[in-house]
């Protein structure tokens, strides 16, 4: 065989997008996490391994890109090391987790291990829905805003596993291992970070590249929520960076068990913005903030999901509760404020407790 004869061959054999098509970038470096952050895991939940990102799958959380994308192709290489694996890839995503939930709004590229089974609910070979409050219009749906796989192609734990996702205009397809097989169209966000997720089992990811195509111009309200410096206080593994008796960290949430019980950060803030999910039976809300003190009983639906923000400077404490405003108090301090301690108090379930210390 000569060799214009042999290159013609080769390539029949590697596909498309490995062998013609140009302006791919690696999207991971195979050596650290530069270009990613660890948004609600452990230290030890993403690690670098042999060039890949290995995932032990606790607690359940996300990695993201440290930047936003709205119009591109992701391609990218996974596998779960257990039967039943559980994971997910996630685009045009919010920098900070959804109210009282550890995962992003978003669109979800389901990344389940075959073992997991097929229902009419979902299938293990790719389907994609948007998930808190996010939208999509699903093609091949079945009724609801999930888009469903036209074909089976996933393979079981522990063969690899390809997917490129195109996204474009708020437009999103998959092709698993070759071939196109789900769709989805008119998302929103469609600029937004790009995820992926940690849900319970291990999951390894390599050679993830991505290829950025020209922008449609998504407008402010069209783009996700972006980072601007919040820092999670909770690792969703243990009691790191916290101090107190009967309390126990359960996966993404923190709950105390005793009811005289506090739980205090073992760092102290002065100048700060906060925020953190709560629910619990009572209408006090349960933290005691530097500078700030007990808040007391304010207006919040009891019993469900809860987000708080409080930004404490010299003069200033302002509150709000899912958005809302509840609390403005403005004051002439004596001095520079004093660093202090935050807690939890007890009788609540929390999450998403994140922090972001303010200049003086």
């Amino acid at each position: 065989m000569n060799r214009l004869a042999l290159l013609v061959f080769v390539s029949f054999l590697i596909p498309h997008s490995q062998a013609a098509e140009g302006g791919f970038k690696p999207l991971f470096n195979g050596k650290n996490f530069d270009g990613w952050h660890n948004v609600n895991c452990g230290p030890k939940t993403w690690t670098v391994k042999d060039g890949m990102i290995h995932c032990t799958g606790k607690p359940i959380g996300e990695l993201r890109t440290t930047r936003m994308y709205e119009n591109f192709i992701l391609e990218v290489e996974w596998r779960h090391l257990k039967p039943r694996g559980n994971a997910g890839i996630f685009v045009w995503a919010d920098a900070y987790p959804a109210k009282g939930q550890p995962f992003h709004r978003g669109v979800e590229v389901q990344v389940l291990e075959n073992a997991y089974g097929n229902t009419r609910r979902y299938t293990t070979h790719g389907d994609i829905f948007p998930i808190h409050g996010a939208r999509m219009t699903p093609i091949n749906g079945r009724g609801g805003s999930r888009a469903f796989p036209s074909e089976n192609r996933s393979k079981p734990s522990p063969e690899w596993n390809h997917y490129r996702v195109e996204c474009n205009n708020g437009d999103i397809s998959l092709a698993v291992n070759g071939k196109v097989v789900t769709q989805g169209k008119a998302s929103w966000p469609r600029k937004g970070y790009i995820c992926l997720e940690s849900e319970g089992s291990p999951v390894q990811f390599r050679n993830l590249k991505l290829k950025e195509l020209p922008s449609t111009g998504a407008k402010a309200e069209e783009t996700a929520h972006a980072f601007d410096g919040f820092r999670s206080l909770y690792t969703g593994v243990d009691l790191s960076g916290w101090e107190g008796k009967g309390w126990h960290s359960n996966d993404w949430r923190l709950n105390g068990t005793k009811a005289e019980a506090r739980l205090e950060c073992r760092e102290k803030f002065a100048s700060y913005s906060f925020f953190a999910d709560w629910r619990s039976k009572e209408k006090a809300v349960p933290f005691n903030l530097p500078n700030v003190g007990e808040l007391g009983a304010l207006d919040h639906p009891v019993g469900k999901w809860n987000r708080i923000q409080v930004t404490r400077v010299l003069g200033s404490t302002t509150v709000e509760i899912n958005g809302k405003s509840v609390l403005v108090e403005m004051g002439l301090e004596n001095g520079p404020l004093k660093s202090a301690v935050l807690e939890l108090l007890p009788g609540a379930e929390f999450a998403n407790i994140f922090v972001k210390e303010l200049s003086p």
